[in-house]
């Protein structure tokens, strides 16, 4: 398997950021850690592992980003303003500095053709890659969500006030009217998945909340909810990925999203 490792400065953060690359070619992937997770973990905890018929047959390229979430969503001692300036600094570091670079080395590898990324993650990955797609869908090709949570309430409280909100999806994607981002959202290629076994239960009911904002808003999207012996935890990932992954590039071949 082709992997590289790169070190970026970061204007957005004030530091350098770190990611790697894995594959030669095909539909690029950014890929999420989980809760206060490394761009490193994906590989550690197995993930690549569980993908790497896909990255090895060109069909995807992974780029795993960096988290700060411990500054941000779990950082326990500061005001709830300063962790969400902290994690939109993030989100515009992924925007505005990450993407672009993924972009250009995707295109490259793939003889100059821009292909839009997929995005995924489990866990608190789940959110940061949904979050991201909902508000940048015109970046995006699609999300796979793997025990994802939807909301800021769990780590923020209950005050929405500022920029919490447009990090919150299940508040802000019911205020959604404009039939342009409207339009774009449903051609998407979207999936959700939650266990309903241990460690699972906000994921599931966050889940649920967000299939039905989905379907009110006719906005198509395949949400799957996995058994009871399904737990919040790599093992059941390590399935889910490559079952999910192969679906969606099985229809990417289809319809090739740009």
């Amino acid at each position: 398997m082709d992997i590289s490792y790169h070190k970026r400065w970061s204007g957005k953060l004030g530091r350098d950021m770190e990611y790697k690359r894995y594959g030669y070619a095909g539909r690029p992937v950014v890929v999420f850690p989980t809760s206060q997770g490394r761009f490193y973990q994906f590989e550690d905890a197995g993930g690549v592992n569980s993908l790497a018929d896909f990255i090895d047959t060109g069909r995807i390229q992974i780029f795993t980003v960096d988290g700060i979430d411990s500054e941000s969503f779990f950082d326990k001692h500061g005001d709830p303003a300063h962790r969400i300036g902290r994690h939109e600094a993030y989100f515009r570091y992924v925007r505005d500095e990450a993407l672009p670079e993924f972009a250009a080395t995707a295109a490259e590898a793939n003889g100059g053709r821009v292909l839009k990324p997929l995005f995924s993650g489990c866990s608190m990955g789940g959110y940061h890659s949904s979050n991201f797609v909902f508000r940048n869908p015109d970046l995006a090709a699609g999300v796979i969500s793997l025990s994802g949570v939807y909301s800021t309430r769990g780590f923020l409280g209950s005050t929405l006030a500022g920029d919490i909100f447009y990090n919150s999806p299940l508040d802000y994607l019911p205020g959604i009217t404009d039939e342009a981002l409207l339009a774009r959202l449903r051609s998407l290629r979207l999936i959700f998945c939650s266990g309903q076994g241990a460690w699972e239960e906000q994921m599931l009911v966050e889940t649920h909340a967000l299939e039905r904002i989905l379907r009110e808003k006719a906005i198509p999207a395949w949400v799957d909810y996995w058994g009871g012996d399904v737990a919040h935890d790599w093992p059941w990932w390590h399935k889910q990925l490559p079952y999910f992954f192969g679906r969606w590039l099985d229809e990417d071949l289809k319809h090739r999203l740009d």
